[in-house]
């Protein structure tokens, strides 16, 4: 697509040349050339057709291929605790599905949580906790929940709760049965439409209520089904 793009901006400087038109980026880009009998011609000189190819390939060169945006961080229990999206531009090489079958997506969106410095489900190799998405904007992560830990699958311990929220989700809100709460806000990864927004939950403590809120502190889910 790149090249593409880069063909068809080469071609359109070439015909812009042959008309006399002005240069792609404008007056300030040159200098003008001296005109007939001393005086400055007032027609710049078109920009040559390698130098739009060369500024186009630069900027996708300067594009990241991956982009990492810290969901939350602190401290619970004495350890510290983060949260942060990792997305992939392409599948990285060799990566496959966990059952070994080729992804689907083109792009692969990665959650990366620690507790006291593990990472939870390290031992499912360097991908777990990662889903193939197809580019910048897959909706198919948004509405995606969890509790995630270092022990039993997240059910007792330091845990994480990590939420995937529709657009127009601004933060979460979760009550323990102390009656203490925790607000979390969602953040969104640069450049995509990928967000999430994460909180801890400290051991021996028990979910009540999880409600997500819009901007305007409107109620949009009210979820008690967490322990």
């Amino acid at each position: 697509m790149a090249l593409s793009s880069a063909r068809k901006a080469a071609m359109a400087a070439v015909a812009v040349a042959a008309l006399g038109g002005v240069s792609f980026f404008g007056a300030s880009a040159s200098e003008a050339a001296p005109g007939p009998a001393g005086h400055a011609s007032s027609t710049p000189a078109p920009a040559p057709a390698s130098a739009v190819v060369e500024r186009s390939v630069s900027a996708r060169r300067q594009a990241p291929q991956v982009v990492t945006r810290v969901i939350g961080k602190g401290r619970v229990d004495g350890h510290r605790w983060s949260v942060a999206l990792e997305f992939h531009r392409t599948l990285p090489k060799g990566y496959t599905l966990p059952d070994g079958a080729p992804a689907p997506g083109t792009s692969l969106l990665c959650q990366r949580m620690y507790i006291g410095g593990v990472r939870v489900d390290h031992q499912g190799g360097p991908w777990s906790d990662c889903q193939p998405v197809t580019g910048t904007n897959d909706p198919a992560p948004a509405g995606e929940m969890g509790l995630w830990g270092l022990h039993d699958k997240g059910t007792d311990g330091t845990r994480l709760m990590v939420a995937n929220p529709e657009p127009d989700v601004a933060y979460g809100l979760i009550t323990l049965t102390n009656g203490h709460q925790i607000k979390a806000e969602t953040v969104t990864v640069p450049g995509t439409t990928y967000r999430a927004w994460a909180a801890p939950i400290p051991d021996g403590r028990t979910i009540a209520a999880v409600d997500q809120y819009d901007s305007r502190d409107h109620q949009l889910t009210h979820d008690t089904n967490w322990r």
